[in-house]
């Protein structure tokens, strides 16, 4: 166990904003899940965002195989993982090229000397060493020959190679940081134990060094004071460290719990989704069936087969996953059969910026089927609200007869957010439309008088037996009908029964003011950025800047249009080229209706909101 001394001199701050980077293969995904999940097992409120190449291991020292993890916590309300850095910890030339332009001036860069050599500097396209040339001199540049010393740390330990040395690095890295900003090195000890239990001599050496690094760093007197980040005041209750991936998942197991359903997943992996059905997989306990399929077509259509035969059926894919979904979302659509498809969105076209951000897939889970077949569409916010968005998903399919399709995207689903554990008997009901033995006059196209949905009749049923496909139904019996006024009818049918669902959602809301100068519409994972550009300029002293999230798509909101006319000014923000702009102009004319957008596969920075958002009110 290590932890800060006491009386050394320390700084209280109330919120501080790390970035761990490096190449692909020095462990900067742990090094900041480990900061983070100890700074939240301490109380801080906490968001991260993982930032990683697409490539499986990139050329070492690359500009473009820099991977790297932020973490922003507080002892206030955290809700992005923040922008302009107090500390940018650089394990290589190429991820300090790549982030310096992030780090606060006169705030703290650490750097691993040993990675600095001619090689690497040039792979960085460095024609000088920025460590000697006088470039960082508006930093506070703590230089550590990370590696040589790691390497002395472990020169008496046997069974390592040089392989298994150079990967504690990154454990050299976090013990410093754990020092300076008052942690205790117990919760990772705790996790290598757990992880390494079957390799005594990797958890001696990762525990050694990350010693060594708190040690080095109490003594260094490059570092003469430590910071202190109070715990947070949050809601009673027990919380922990969720992904927005392992929510989604977890929001399913209480959906199959509470409406009494087996849970069925058929999937294809792809970036970044396929952490759902890794989750899953693990709870086969719980009745779940999760089948890998061969490809996304396969994996959509088991899942139909699993609907029809009465499972609480789900898909998982992001943007070129779901448009080859969309023939079979259109047969679940047409037969009106319960089916959730998850689409975590990534940067696009084609396999565009597999692990970066985006929200350019919305109109295509609006529109992109053929023929007339409209579907639910939900967005999650933050990666907390996975959670409860996952649970909305199955409920309205579930009680609707019907497709919905959730989008989240990579920055919730890769970041992590504090969230308060729920049981499934504080969720809303679920009702499955399960028919389990035939009425009287029974036909497969009864329809509730209020919601529209059909019954759920099971295969195997006696005097359940009936039809399904593609091919247009007869309204009544369910059989094929070319009939072009039956056609008509159930296209319509069909678009009434989602519309209907405006019936069953909460009312749109708005943030800080009901009405004013201007009104910030989001929709999905920019809640974060877009809740926190706007408390800032809020306090700042515009006072008539309302903020309204939008996590129900189609259909939205009834009172939309009613909230939308409070303000004199509209400004959509999306991360994309406007999208959801493009749906509120064609549901309500005339709207004072502005864009800001950004396509860079990166989350929205508070300070161009804010900018934004004062430009506009002037």
């Amino acid at each position: 166990m290590t932890t800060a001394k006491a009386d050394r001199e320390s700084e209280l701050l109330k919120a501080v904003i790390i970035r761990f980077v490096g190449d692909s293969g020095d462990g900067m995904q742990l090094t900041g899940t480990q900061f983070s999940d100890t700074s939240a097992m301490f109380g801080n409120d906490i968001a991260t965002f993982p930032n990683y190449p697409s490539e499986i291991r990139a050329p070492q020292g690359s500009l473009y195989g820099v991977s790297g993890f932020q973490v922003h916590i507080g002892s206030v309300e955290i809700s992005t993982p923040g922008d302009e850095l107090d500390l940018l910890v650089a394990m290589n030339p190429a991820g300090l090229k790549t982030n310096l332009y992030a780090v606060k001036p006169g705030h703290t860069i650490i750097v691993d000397t040993d990675a600095f050599n001619k090689k690497n500097l040039e792979k960085a396209q460095y024609s000088s060493n920025p460590l000697e040339d006088g470039s960082l001199e508006n930093y506070r540049v703590i230089q550590v020959a990370m590696s040589s010393l790691t390497k002395e740390a472990l020169k008496n330990i046997e069974g390592l190679d040089n392989k298994d040395i150079a990967r504690t690095k990154n454990m050299f890295a976090l013990g410093m940081v754990y020092w300076m900003y008052n942690r205790s090195t117990n919760h990772t000890i705790d996790f290598l134990n757990k992880k390494f239990k079957a390799k005594p001599h990797i958890i001696e050496a990762n525990t050694k060094v990350l010693n060594t690094g708190f040690y080095f760093a109490e003594t260094l007197e490059l570092i003469p004071n430590a910071y202190t980040i109070s715990p947070a005041k949050m809601p009673a209750g027990t919380y922990r460290i969720i992904m927005g991936n392992t929510a989604t998942a977890w929001g399913f197991l209480a959906a199959a719990e509470k409406a009494g359903l087996e849970l069925f997943l058929g999937s294809y992996p792809i970036t970044p989704a396929t952490d759902i059905l890794h989750e899953l997989v693990k709870h086969k306990h719980f009745g779940v069936k999760a089948f890998q399929a061969e490809d996304e077509i396969a994996g959509i259509t088991s899942a139909i087969g699993a609907s029809f035969a009465g499972d609480l059926a789900i898909t998982t894919t992001s943007g070129p996953g779901l448009a080859l979904k969309g023939e079979a979302i259109g047969l679940a659509m047409m037969i009106e059969t319960p089916l959730v498809v998850v689409n975590v969105q990534r940067g696009g076209p084609s396999t565009g910026l597999p692990t970066k951000t985006e929200q350019s897939d919305l109109l295509q889970a609006l529109y992109g089927r053929n023929g007339e077949s409209p579907v639910i569409v939900l967005a999650a916010s933050t990666p907390a609200n996975c959670f409860d968005m996952a649970y909305e998903a199955a409920k309205l399919s579930v009680e609707h007869m019907t497709p919905v399709i959730l989008l989240t995207d990579g920055y919730i689903a890769n970041g992590s957010a504090p969230w308060k554990v729920k049981s499934v008997n504080e969720m809303p009901e679920i009702k499955n439309n399960i028919l389990k033995q035939a009425a009287d006059g029974w036909h497969p196209y009864d329809r509730d008088e209020q919601t529209l949905a059909r019954k759920w009749p099971i295969p195997g049923t006696k005097g359940l037996e009936h039809r399904i496909g593609g091919l247009e139904k007869d309204r009544v019996t369910g059989n094929v009908s070319y009939v072009p006024e039956n056609h008509e009818y159930m296209t319509k049918i069909r678009a009434e029964k989602i519309k209907r669902v405006q019936n069953y959602i909460p009312d749109l809301t708005t943030e800080f003011a009901s009405s004013g100068d201007l009104l910030v519409i989001g929709w999905g994972g920019t809640y974060g950025s877009l809740h926190s550009a706007v408390k800032h300029i809020n306090e700042a002293g515009y006072k008539h800047i309302g903020y309204a999230h939008f996590k129900y798509i189609n259909p939205l909101p009834k009172n939309t249009e009613a909230i939308l006319k409070q303000f004199k000014k509209i400004v959509v923000c999306e991360l994309n080229s406007g999208q959801f702009a493009k749906v509120l102009k064609m549901n309500f004319n005339g709207l004072p209706l502005s864009q800001f957008n950004k396509i860079q596969g990166l989350p929205f920075g508070n300070n161009e909101l804010i900018e934004t958002f004062k430009q506009l009110v002037k």
